[in-house]
């Protein structure tokens, strides 16, 4: 058997009731977001990781110690392990003050000292003057703080957040963004982030995992999963609209690219020698890497995969106009980009007109083709 890790370790396997196909690692200090579509076992990652889920076959390691191994029988209770838990609806009693929720959560702590504990970590989690509220009288925000504030209670080895913005309306999410960012810094735990929203694990994790039906696709900081995604079911998992097919014509070592063939059009991409010339690639981009052309001053990076097309999308959306380039008719070769509604405007940028971008190479990324794209 091997040694327990530091941080957390995480290996779940399983076809029924629940797919389970999961690998995953945190270190101390890192927020590791799962992302997915509902049913892609997320929150059964979590009730795993805390005891109150035990799949058919697994291992969890946390902080040198063992909480599970099915192979050796080994399972530790849920009030074995040091797991704080921030559920996506708080939980927290309606019948006990802020204060009293958290001081619930101080079992292992010494009566005498609990109060006081507890009350450093209201005033941690900007609580101070609410101590004696009950949940009801606390809107979304503050009862999520308090919901933070038992789950530290607990001193755990491992903060599990399970969807914890989404009860609260945008303008507290942003300040409580804000606020875990700067909470984070003082812990040195594993904390797993469960969230829906790309952005807000953008935001927030270290590092994603891309999950569906239950299996780890991918799992990586968020740049290199948004640019550099494992497969085209990542890219889509991931927003990524701009996915097609592509033949390989070579490679250029001195320059660094892949030449491929898209629709009669030859583009360079960022070296991927593992594609063998001939050979049918999937390829992605994003669309901060699509450069429109400007009709009053060409410039020389008009120069670098040019594509021209017709607009049959121009939707504006407050400061950003959405915008598709469809490149042949009756394809599936419809490019989608965003830019300043102003730039759109001084354009021309309209239904039926034509325009041309740049993709830019940097930014064109190749992946195998799965048996259906």
């Amino acid at each position: 058997m091997p040694p327990p890790t530091e941080g957390l370790s995480v290996e779940l396997r399983q076809e029924r009731p629940i797919p389970l196909a999961v690998r995953l690692d945190c270190r101390g200090g890192e927020v590791l977001a799962l992302v997915g579509p509902s049913g892609s076992g997320k929150s059964t990652i979590l009730r795993t990781i805390a005891g109150i889920y035990t799949p058919l076959h697994g291992r969890i390691d946390a902080d040198g110690e063992t909480w599970l191994d099915t192979a050796t029988g080994l399972r530790r209770s849920a009030h074995q392990r040091s797991v704080g838990f921030v559920f996506q609806h708080y939980a927290l009693f309606p019948h006990l003050s802020a204060l009293d929720n958290v001081i619930q959560a101080m079992g292992h702590v010494p009566p005498a000292e609990r109060r006081e504990r507890a009350l450093r970590l209201i005033e941690r989690t900007n609580l101070a003057g609410l101590e004696a509220r009950r949940p009801a009288r606390l809107s979304g925000g503050q009862q999520q703080r308090v919901a933070v504030a038992r789950a530290l209670a607990r001193d755990p080895k491992v903060l599990l957040l399970d969807e914890p913005f989404s009860a609260v309306d945008q303008v507290t999410r942003e300040k409580l963004y804000e606020e875990l960012a700067a909470l984070r810094r003082d812990l040195r735990i594993p904390i797993i982030l469960v969230t829906h929203a790309l952005a807000e694990a953008s935001m927030l994790a270290d590092r994603m995992c891309i999950l569906h039906r239950g299996s780890t696709l991918q799992a990586d900081t968020p740049l290199a999963v948004t640019m550099r995604p494992a497969s085209p079911l990542v890219a889509r998992l991931v927003g990524l609209k701009n996915i097609f097919e592509a033949e390989v014509v070579g490679h250029d070592s001195d320059r660094k690219v892949t030449l491929i063939r898209w629709f009669g059009a030859t583009l360079e991409a960022g070296r991927a020698p593992q594609f063998a010339a001939g050979a049918r690639v999937a390829w992605s981009i994003a669309a901060s890497h699509i450069i429109l052309h400007r009709r009053d001053r060409p410039s020389r990076g008009e120069r670098e995969n040019p594509v021209a097309g017709e607009i049959v999308r121009c939707i504006p959306m407050g400061e950003m106009t959405a915008l598709a380039l469809r490149v042949v008719r009756g394809e599936r070769a419809d490019i989608f980009f965003s830019v300043p509604t102003h730039v759109a405007e001084r354009n021309g940028l309209a239904l039926g007109e034509t325009a041309s971008v740049s993709l830019l190479t940097e930014g064109i990324h190749l992946m195998p083709v799965p048996a259906a794209l």
